[in-house]
Protein backbone atom coordinates (compact mmCIF):
# COMPACT_ATOMS: atom_id res chain seq x y z
CA UNK A 1 0.00 0.00 0.00
CA UNK A 2 1.82 3.41 -1.11
CA UNK A 3 0.96 6.40 0.76
CA UNK A 4 -0.90 9.12 -1.03
CA UNK A 5 0.28 12.36 -0.96
CA UNK A 6 -0.21 14.57 2.45
CA UNK A 7 -2.82 17.20 1.32
CA UNK A 8 -4.19 16.69 -2.55
CA UNK A 9 -3.75 19.82 -4.64
CA UNK A 10 -7.40 20.87 -5.55
CA UNK A 11 -6.83 23.69 -8.22
CA UNK A 12 -11.09 23.08 -9.41
CA UNK A 13 -12.83 24.31 -6.33
CA UNK A 14 -16.34 22.07 -5.45
CA UNK A 15 -19.45 23.76 -5.82
CA UNK A 16 -21.36 21.48 -2.77
CA UNK A 17 -18.43 21.28 -0.38
CA UNK A 18 -16.86 24.28 1.26
CA UNK A 19 -13.22 24.80 1.73
CA UNK A 20 -12.01 24.49 4.92
CA UNK A 21 -9.49 27.41 4.54
CA UNK A 22 -12.85 29.21 4.12
CA UNK A 23 -14.40 27.91 7.62
CA UNK A 24 -11.00 27.65 9.97
CA UNK A 25 -9.69 30.73 11.58
CA UNK A 26 -5.74 30.66 10.04
CA UNK A 27 -4.70 32.06 13.73
CA UNK A 28 -6.14 29.41 15.48
CA UNK A 29 -3.06 27.04 17.41
CA UNK A 30 -4.48 24.14 15.61
CA UNK A 31 -3.98 24.93 12.11
CA UNK A 32 -0.32 27.00 13.40
CA UNK A 33 0.62 23.50 14.06
CA UNK A 34 -0.81 22.11 11.09
CA UNK A 35 1.12 24.54 8.72
CA UNK A 36 4.22 23.71 11.27
CA UNK A 37 4.61 20.24 10.81
CA UNK A 38 7.01 18.56 8.32
CA UNK A 39 4.37 16.23 6.71
CA UNK A 40 6.53 15.44 3.87
CA UNK A 41 9.28 13.46 6.70
CA UNK A 42 6.36 10.89 7.50
CA UNK A 43 5.96 10.13 4.25
CA UNK A 44 9.80 9.60 2.98
CA UNK A 45 10.12 7.57 6.23
CA UNK A 46 6.89 5.72 6.51
CA UNK A 47 6.74 4.80 3.20
CA UNK A 48 8.99 1.77 3.46
CA UNK A 49 7.05 -0.03 5.88
CA UNK A 50 4.00 -0.34 3.94
CA UNK A 51 3.67 -3.08 1.14
CA UNK A 52 3.16 -2.55 -2.63
CA UNK A 53 0.59 -4.87 -3.18
CA UNK A 54 -3.24 -4.88 -1.52
CA UNK A 55 -5.75 -2.09 -1.72
CA UNK A 56 -4.62 1.29 -1.78
CA UNK A 57 -3.69 3.06 1.35
CA UNK A 58 -5.29 6.42 3.44
CA UNK A 59 -3.12 9.37 3.28
CA UNK A 60 -0.31 9.30 5.31
CA UNK A 61 -0.76 12.79 6.85
CA UNK A 62 -4.58 11.63 7.68
CA UNK A 63 -3.53 8.11 9.81
CA UNK A 64 -0.62 10.23 11.68
CA UNK A 65 -2.73 13.12 11.81
CA UNK A 66 -5.63 11.28 13.74
CA UNK A 67 -3.10 8.98 16.22
CA UNK A 68 -1.54 12.82 16.91
CA UNK A 69 -5.49 13.83 18.08
CA UNK A 70 -5.91 10.64 19.70
CA UNK A 71 -3.26 10.85 22.13
CA UNK A 72 -2.80 14.81 22.30
CA UNK A 73 -7.33 15.44 23.64
CA UNK A 74 -7.24 11.74 25.09
CA UNK A 75 -9.53 10.15 22.57
CA UNK A 76 -10.58 6.57 21.62
CA UNK A 77 -9.75 5.51 18.20
CA UNK A 78 -14.25 5.84 17.76
CA UNK A 79 -13.84 9.17 19.60
CA UNK A 80 -11.53 10.56 17.34
CA UNK A 81 -12.72 9.49 13.99
CA UNK A 82 -16.28 10.57 15.05
CA UNK A 83 -14.80 13.97 16.13
CA UNK A 84 -12.96 14.17 13.01
CA UNK A 85 -16.28 14.09 11.22
CA UNK A 86 -17.63 17.15 13.45
CA UNK A 87 -14.30 19.24 13.51
CA UNK A 88 -13.12 20.98 10.97
CA UNK A 89 -9.88 22.09 12.26
CA UNK A 90 -9.00 18.73 12.95
CA UNK A 91 -10.11 18.01 9.43
CA UNK A 92 -7.79 20.36 8.58
CA UNK A 93 -4.78 19.32 10.26
CA UNK A 94 -5.36 15.88 9.21
CA UNK A 95 -4.65 16.84 5.32
CA UNK A 96 -8.34 18.00 4.16
CA UNK A 97 -9.19 20.10 1.97
CA UNK A 98 -13.00 20.56 1.99
CA UNK A 99 -15.50 19.87 4.83
CA UNK A 100 -16.42 16.08 4.97
CA UNK A 101 -19.74 15.01 6.37
CA UNK A 102 -18.60 11.15 6.90
CA UNK A 103 -15.97 9.07 8.68
CA UNK A 104 -12.69 9.19 6.24
CA UNK A 105 -11.78 5.47 7.86
CA UNK A 106 -13.24 2.69 10.33
CA UNK A 107 -11.98 3.29 13.80
CA UNK A 108 -10.24 -0.59 13.42
CA UNK A 109 -8.08 0.53 10.42
CA UNK A 110 -5.95 2.59 13.09
CA UNK A 111 -5.25 -0.25 15.66
CA UNK A 112 -4.18 -2.12 11.83
CA UNK A 113 -1.89 0.98 10.96
CA UNK A 114 -0.14 1.15 14.52
CA UNK A 115 0.45 -2.59 13.88
CA UNK A 116 2.44 -1.85 10.75
CA UNK A 117 4.24 1.25 12.25
CA UNK A 118 5.59 -0.15 15.45
CA UNK A 119 7.96 1.14 17.83
CA UNK A 120 10.37 2.58 15.02
CA UNK A 121 7.63 4.17 13.02
CA UNK A 122 5.99 5.84 16.53
CA UNK A 123 9.43 6.99 17.11
CA UNK A 124 9.79 9.00 13.82
CA UNK A 125 6.44 10.25 15.40
CA UNK A 126 7.91 11.52 18.53
CA UNK A 127 11.09 13.07 16.65
CA UNK A 128 8.91 15.45 14.87
CA UNK A 129 7.50 16.99 17.43
CA UNK A 130 10.79 17.90 18.73
CA UNK A 131 12.45 18.76 15.64
CA UNK A 132 8.88 21.26 15.25
CA UNK A 133 9.58 22.83 18.12
CA UNK A 134 13.11 23.71 17.15
CA UNK A 135 11.79 25.25 13.93
CA UNK A 136 9.72 27.22 15.89
CA UNK A 137 12.28 28.74 18.34
CA UNK A 138 10.08 27.20 21.79
CA UNK A 139 12.75 24.01 21.77
CA UNK A 140 16.30 26.12 22.21
CA UNK A 141 19.26 23.59 21.58
CA UNK A 142 20.50 24.16 24.66
CA UNK A 143 17.78 22.47 26.29
CA UNK A 144 18.67 19.12 24.76
CA UNK A 145 22.33 19.05 26.75
CA UNK A 146 20.43 19.00 30.01
CA UNK A 147 18.11 16.18 30.44
CA UNK A 148 16.05 14.61 33.67
CA UNK A 149 15.30 11.08 33.70
CA UNK A 150 12.99 9.00 35.16
CA UNK A 151 10.46 5.80 35.03
CA UNK A 152 6.93 5.21 35.96
CA UNK A 153 4.32 2.68 35.65
CA UNK A 154 2.14 1.63 32.66
CA UNK A 155 -0.53 0.24 34.09
CA UNK A 156 -2.02 -2.47 31.70
CA UNK A 157 -6.13 -2.13 31.19
CA UNK A 158 -6.70 -5.76 33.07
CA UNK A 159 -8.70 -6.96 35.83
CA UNK A 160 -7.22 -7.19 39.45
CA UNK A 161 -5.58 -9.87 39.35
CA UNK A 162 -6.17 -12.48 42.41
CA UNK A 163 -5.88 -16.79 42.22
CA UNK A 164 -9.31 -16.86 42.62
CA UNK A 165 -10.28 -15.23 39.54
CA UNK A 166 -7.45 -16.48 37.49
CA UNK A 167 -7.78 -20.14 37.88
CA UNK A 168 -11.97 -19.48 37.09
CA UNK A 169 -11.05 -17.59 34.16
CA UNK A 170 -8.75 -20.20 32.52
CA UNK A 171 -11.31 -22.62 33.47
CA UNK A 172 -13.61 -21.03 31.68
CA UNK A 173 -11.77 -20.14 28.91
CA UNK A 174 -10.49 -24.18 27.95
CA UNK A 175 -14.02 -25.30 28.43
CA UNK A 176 -14.70 -22.27 24.91
CA UNK A 177 -11.38 -23.51 23.43
CA UNK A 178 -12.24 -27.23 23.59
CA UNK A 179 -15.82 -26.62 22.49
CA UNK A 180 -14.75 -24.92 19.69
CA UNK A 181 -12.46 -27.99 18.56
CA UNK A 182 -15.34 -30.26 19.10
CA UNK A 183 -13.65 -31.57 22.34
CA UNK A 184 -16.37 -33.69 24.58
CA UNK A 185 -15.61 -32.89 28.64
CA UNK A 186 -16.98 -35.18 31.20
CA UNK A 187 -17.85 -31.68 32.80
CA UNK A 188 -16.95 -28.10 32.76
CA UNK A 189 -17.84 -27.05 36.47
CA UNK A 190 -19.78 -24.35 35.36
CA UNK A 191 -22.29 -24.04 38.03
CA UNK A 192 -19.97 -25.23 41.24
CA UNK A 193 -17.21 -23.15 39.94
CA UNK A 194 -19.24 -19.85 39.80
CA UNK A 195 -20.01 -20.61 42.93
CA UNK A 196 -17.00 -21.32 44.57
CA UNK A 197 -15.83 -17.98 42.95
CA UNK A 198 -18.77 -16.50 44.88
CA UNK A 199 -18.31 -17.91 48.22
CA UNK A 200 -14.65 -17.54 48.01
CA UNK A 201 -14.97 -13.69 47.22
CA UNK A 202 -17.79 -13.46 50.21
CA UNK A 203 -15.20 -15.47 52.67
CA UNK A 204 -12.55 -13.31 52.16
CA UNK A 205 -14.25 -9.78 52.18
CA UNK A 206 -15.76 -11.14 55.81
CA UNK A 207 -11.85 -12.24 56.25
CA UNK A 208 -12.44 -15.85 57.30
CA UNK A 209 -9.24 -16.51 55.49
CA UNK A 210 -9.11 -20.50 56.16
CA UNK A 211 -12.85 -21.06 53.94
CA UNK A 212 -11.82 -18.87 51.37
CA UNK A 213 -8.81 -20.88 50.70
CA UNK A 214 -10.54 -23.96 50.72
CA UNK A 215 -12.60 -23.08 48.41
CA UNK A 216 -9.78 -21.42 46.38
CA UNK A 217 -8.35 -25.11 46.18
CA UNK A 218 -11.63 -26.31 45.13
CA UNK A 219 -11.27 -23.91 41.94
CA UNK A 220 -7.57 -25.00 41.25
CA UNK A 221 -9.00 -28.70 41.50
CA UNK A 222 -11.73 -27.72 38.51
CA UNK A 223 -8.98 -26.19 36.29
CA UNK A 224 -7.18 -29.61 36.94
CA UNK A 225 -9.10 -31.40 36.53
CA UNK A 226 -10.45 -30.01 33.15
CA UNK A 227 -6.64 -29.49 32.06
CA UNK A 228 -6.24 -33.75 32.53
CA UNK A 229 -9.67 -34.08 30.47
CA UNK A 230 -8.26 -32.15 27.76
CA UNK A 231 -5.25 -34.01 27.10
CA UNK A 232 -6.84 -37.22 27.41
CA UNK A 233 -9.01 -36.26 24.48
CA UNK A 234 -6.37 -34.48 22.41
CA UNK A 235 -3.21 -35.13 20.76
CA UNK A 236 -0.74 -32.82 19.13
CA UNK A 237 -2.13 -29.47 20.07
CA UNK A 238 -1.28 -26.07 18.29
CA UNK A 239 -3.01 -22.63 18.47
CA UNK A 240 -4.77 -21.11 20.82
CA UNK A 241 -5.67 -24.12 22.71
CA UNK A 242 -2.17 -24.82 23.54
CA UNK A 243 -1.65 -21.26 24.65
CA UNK A 244 -4.40 -22.04 27.01
CA UNK A 245 -3.36 -25.22 28.35
CA UNK A 246 0.26 -23.59 29.09
CA UNK A 247 -1.37 -20.94 30.95
CA UNK A 248 -3.64 -23.25 33.16
CA UNK A 249 -0.32 -25.46 33.74
CA UNK A 250 1.40 -22.52 34.84
CA UNK A 251 -1.47 -20.90 36.98
CA UNK A 252 -1.64 -24.37 38.84
CA UNK A 253 2.44 -24.50 39.60
CA UNK A 254 2.88 -21.13 40.76
CA UNK A 255 3.42 -19.85 43.93
CA UNK A 256 2.72 -16.75 46.10
CA UNK A 257 6.89 -16.39 46.43
CA UNK A 258 7.39 -16.91 42.56
CA UNK A 259 9.54 -13.88 40.73
CA UNK A 260 7.53 -14.45 37.29
CA UNK A 261 3.48 -15.35 38.09
CA UNK A 262 0.74 -15.07 35.33
CA UNK A 263 -1.21 -11.92 36.32
CA UNK A 264 -3.41 -11.85 33.08
CA UNK A 265 -4.66 -14.66 30.87
CA UNK A 266 -5.13 -12.25 27.17
CA UNK A 267 -1.96 -10.62 28.58
CA UNK A 268 0.65 -12.95 30.06
CA UNK A 269 3.89 -10.92 29.61
CA UNK A 270 1.87 -8.25 32.65
CA UNK A 271 4.45 -7.65 35.49
CA UNK A 272 3.64 -6.39 39.34
CA UNK A 273 5.46 -3.64 39.72
CA UNK A 274 5.93 -2.53 43.34
CA UNK A 275 6.07 1.21 43.47
CA UNK A 276 5.91 2.01 47.07
CA UNK A 277 2.73 3.85 47.12
CA UNK A 278 0.16 4.41 50.04
CA UNK A 279 -2.67 4.57 47.99
CA UNK A 280 -1.94 1.82 45.47
CA UNK A 281 1.01 -0.74 46.61
CA UNK A 282 0.86 -2.96 43.07
CA UNK A 283 1.04 -1.57 39.12
CA UNK A 284 0.20 -4.43 36.50
CA UNK A 285 1.84 -3.72 33.38
CA UNK A 286 5.56 -2.69 32.45
CA UNK A 287 8.03 0.40 33.37
CA UNK A 288 8.70 3.04 31.52
CA UNK A 289 11.85 5.76 31.01
CA UNK A 290 11.15 9.21 30.26
CA UNK A 291 13.48 11.75 29.00
CA UNK A 292 12.63 15.40 29.69
CA UNK A 293 14.36 18.46 28.98
CA UNK A 294 15.62 19.74 32.45
CA UNK A 295 15.12 23.36 31.10
CA UNK A 296 11.86 23.24 29.72
CA UNK A 297 10.04 19.62 30.25
CA UNK A 298 9.75 18.61 27.08
CA UNK A 299 9.51 14.78 26.26
CA UNK A 300 12.92 13.82 24.46
CA UNK A 301 12.12 10.37 24.87
CA UNK A 302 9.77 7.48 26.02
CA UNK A 303 10.34 3.38 26.36
CA UNK A 304 8.67 1.01 27.57
CA UNK A 305 11.09 -1.77 29.51
CA UNK A 306 9.48 -5.33 30.27
CA UNK A 307 10.44 -7.80 32.64
CA UNK A 308 10.74 -5.42 35.75
CA UNK A 309 14.39 -4.15 35.79
CA UNK A 310 15.97 -2.13 37.75
CA UNK A 311 15.77 1.80 37.04
CA UNK A 312 19.76 2.08 36.90
CA UNK A 313 19.08 -0.42 34.58
CA UNK A 314 17.36 1.16 31.54
CA UNK A 315 19.48 4.50 32.12
CA UNK A 316 21.67 4.10 29.02
CA UNK A 317 18.65 2.57 26.98
CA UNK A 318 16.63 5.58 27.58
CA UNK A 319 19.50 8.24 27.04
CA UNK A 320 20.58 6.08 23.92
CA UNK A 321 16.69 6.37 22.43
CA UNK A 322 17.08 10.24 23.12
CA UNK A 323 20.43 11.22 21.42
CA UNK A 324 18.63 9.29 18.27
CA UNK A 325 15.39 10.91 18.21
CA UNK A 326 16.94 14.45 19.00
CA UNK A 327 20.36 14.10 17.13
CA UNK A 328 21.79 15.47 20.21
CA UNK A 329 24.37 13.98 22.83
CA UNK A 330 22.58 14.96 26.06
CA UNK A 331 25.62 16.29 28.86
CA UNK A 332 24.20 16.02 31.85
CA UNK A 333 21.40 13.20 32.97
CA UNK A 334 19.66 13.86 36.36
CA UNK A 335 18.31 11.06 38.15
CA UNK A 336 16.63 10.21 42.04
CA UNK A 337 18.07 7.65 44.01
CA UNK A 338 16.44 5.28 42.25
CA UNK A 339 19.41 5.10 39.57
CA UNK A 340 22.06 4.08 42.21
CA UNK A 341 24.54 1.70 40.70
CA UNK A 342 23.40 2.50 37.31
CA UNK A 343 26.77 0.85 35.24
CA UNK A 344 26.59 3.40 32.74
CA UNK A 345 29.75 3.73 30.81
CA UNK A 346 28.72 6.54 28.32
CA UNK A 347 30.06 9.90 28.03
CA UNK A 348 27.00 11.57 29.30
CA UNK A 349 27.25 13.12 33.36
CA UNK A 350 24.97 11.06 35.83
CA UNK A 351 24.12 13.40 38.59
CA UNK A 352 22.35 11.50 41.66
CA UNK A 353 20.12 13.69 43.42
CA UNK A 354 20.90 13.05 46.89
CA UNK A 355 19.25 14.20 50.50
CA UNK A 356 22.35 16.48 51.66
CA UNK A 357 23.55 19.15 48.90
CA UNK A 358 25.83 21.58 51.14
CA UNK A 359 28.94 22.29 49.62
CA UNK A 360 27.52 21.72 46.17
CA UNK A 361 28.08 24.63 43.59
CA UNK A 362 25.00 26.94 42.87
CA UNK A 363 24.74 25.45 39.21
CA UNK A 364 24.47 21.89 40.03
CA UNK A 365 22.49 22.61 43.31
CA UNK A 366 20.11 24.44 40.53
CA UNK A 367 19.70 21.42 38.06
CA UNK A 368 19.59 19.10 41.39
CA UNK A 369 16.49 20.97 41.89
CA UNK A 370 15.05 20.84 38.56
CA UNK A 371 15.19 17.35 38.92
CA UNK A 372 12.00 17.03 40.66
CA UNK A 373 9.81 19.28 37.49
CA UNK A 374 9.69 15.36 35.59
CA UNK A 375 7.20 14.61 38.14
CA UNK A 376 4.72 16.95 36.91
CA UNK A 377 5.30 15.51 33.50
CA UNK A 378 4.25 12.03 34.47
CA UNK A 379 1.44 13.08 36.14
CA UNK A 380 -0.07 15.09 32.58
CA UNK A 381 1.35 12.27 30.44
CA UNK A 382 -0.73 9.73 32.51
CA UNK A 383 -4.09 11.93 33.23
CA UNK A 384 -3.87 13.08 29.88
CA UNK A 385 -2.22 10.80 27.39
CA UNK A 386 -3.75 7.54 28.04
CA UNK A 387 -0.49 6.33 29.66
CA UNK A 388 -2.75 5.22 32.89
CA UNK A 389 -4.56 2.45 31.32
CA UNK A 390 -3.11 1.04 28.32
CA UNK A 391 -5.70 -0.88 26.28
CA UNK A 392 -3.60 -1.41 23.44
CA UNK A 393 -2.89 -5.31 22.92
CA UNK A 394 0.31 -7.41 23.84
CA UNK A 395 3.99 -6.19 24.79
CA UNK A 396 4.36 -3.94 21.66
CA UNK A 397 1.32 -2.40 22.75
CA UNK A 398 2.67 -0.89 25.37
CA UNK A 399 5.91 0.29 23.46
CA UNK A 400 3.74 1.79 21.09
CA UNK A 401 1.66 3.52 23.76
CA UNK A 402 4.71 5.17 25.81
CA UNK A 403 5.93 6.99 22.51
CA UNK A 404 2.41 8.05 21.29
CA UNK A 405 1.77 9.13 24.96
CA UNK A 406 4.72 11.37 24.87
CA UNK A 407 3.48 12.94 21.91
CA UNK A 408 0.50 13.43 22.74
CA UNK A 409 2.34 15.79 25.55
CA UNK A 410 4.52 17.42 23.12
CA UNK A 411 1.67 18.00 20.66
CA UNK A 412 -0.10 20.16 23.60
CA UNK A 413 3.24 22.17 24.64
CA UNK A 414 3.11 22.98 20.80
CA UNK A 415 -0.53 24.04 20.87
CA UNK A 416 0.16 26.46 24.02
CA UNK A 417 3.28 27.86 22.84
CA UNK A 418 1.43 28.89 19.00
CA UNK A 419 -1.45 30.91 21.68
CA UNK A 420 1.17 32.13 24.08
CA UNK A 421 3.20 33.35 20.82
CA UNK A 422 -0.21 34.51 19.09
CA UNK A 423 -1.44 36.58 22.16
CA UNK A 424 2.27 38.13 22.33
CA UNK A 425 1.66 39.13 18.95
CA UNK A 426 -1.85 40.78 19.51
CA UNK A 427 -0.29 42.29 22.69
CA UNK A 428 2.46 43.94 20.46
CA UNK A 429 0.41 45.12 17.91
CA UNK A 430 -2.34 46.81 20.29
CA UNK A 431 0.56 49.18 21.91
CA UNK A 432 2.07 49.73 18.39
CA UNK A 433 -1.29 51.12 17.76
CA UNK A 434 -1.40 53.18 20.97
CA UNK A 435 1.49 55.13 20.48
CA UNK A 436 0.74 55.71 16.83
CA UNK A 437 -2.76 57.09 18.03
CA UNK A 438 -1.22 59.02 20.60
CA UNK A 439 0.28 62.32 18.69
CA UNK A 440 -3.30 62.90 16.75
CA UNK A 441 -4.88 62.24 20.33
CA UNK A 442 -2.65 65.26 22.07
CA UNK A 443 -3.53 67.56 18.86
CA UNK A 444 -7.22 66.99 18.98
CA UNK A 445 -7.00 68.25 22.86
CA UNK A 446 -4.78 71.15 21.96
CA UNK A 447 -7.45 72.19 19.48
Amino acid sequence: MKPAPSRPNHAQPDLFRPRLLDIVNPAHPLVKLADAIDWASFEKHLEPIFADAGRGAKPVRMMVGLQYLKYAFDQSDEGVVAGWVENPYWQYFCGGVFFEHTAPIDSSSMTKWRAYLKEAGVEEMLAETIRTGLRGGFVKPADLARVNVDTTAQEKNIRFPTDARLLDRSRERLVRRARSRGIALRQTYARVGKRALRMQSAYAAAKQFKRAAREERRLRTFLGRVVRDIERNCNGLAGPLQAELDNARRLLVQKRSDSRKLYSLHEPHVECIAKGKAHKRYEFGCKVGLVTSARSNWILGARAFHGAPYDGHTLGAALEQSERLTGTAPRQATCDLGYRGHGYTGACNVQIVKRRRKGLPRALRHWWKRRSAIEPVIGHVKSESRMDRNRLAHAIGDKINAILAACGFNLRKLLRAFACALRFLLEILAKFEQVRLAPSAAQAIAV
